[in-house]
């Protein structure tokens, strides 16, 4: 399984305006059908100019599916944010590959 995960650092004067966007930017990242499920996350940071961070990791059906969100939909979806959002966000983007998951039993 490949995660795509997408980190993003939000001017605060965005901030209320970019949640309300980005839930239903992610739906619309997981209507691409290359993706089977997403998780939407704060990055606990302290961060001194006020800035908010999130990371939203989709979990890519496979290799192939992430090439053909890049190749088909990828720019359309980022291009949106970035009009919207210009100057006052930045996202930066990593694949990440699923090894393994390991869990504690309190039995």
């Amino acid at each position: 399984m490949i995660i795509y995960n997408v980190t993003v650092n939000i001017d605060p004067s965005i901030h209320e305006e970019w949640l309300v966007w980005i839930k239903e930017h992610i739906p619309q990242v997981l209507g691409t059908g290359k993706f089977d499920r997403a998780t939407f996350t704060r990055v606990l940071v302290d961060d001194n100019s006020g800035a908010f961070t999130y990371s939203i990791q989709y979990r890519a059906h496979s290799r192939k599916a992430l090439e053909e969100y890049y190749e088909n939909h990828a720019e359309g979806l980022r291009k949106a944010g970035a009009e919207k959002f210009a100057d006052k966000m930045l996202a930066f983007r990593t694949e990440l590959e699923f090894i393994d998951e390991y869990s504690v039993n309190f039995d």
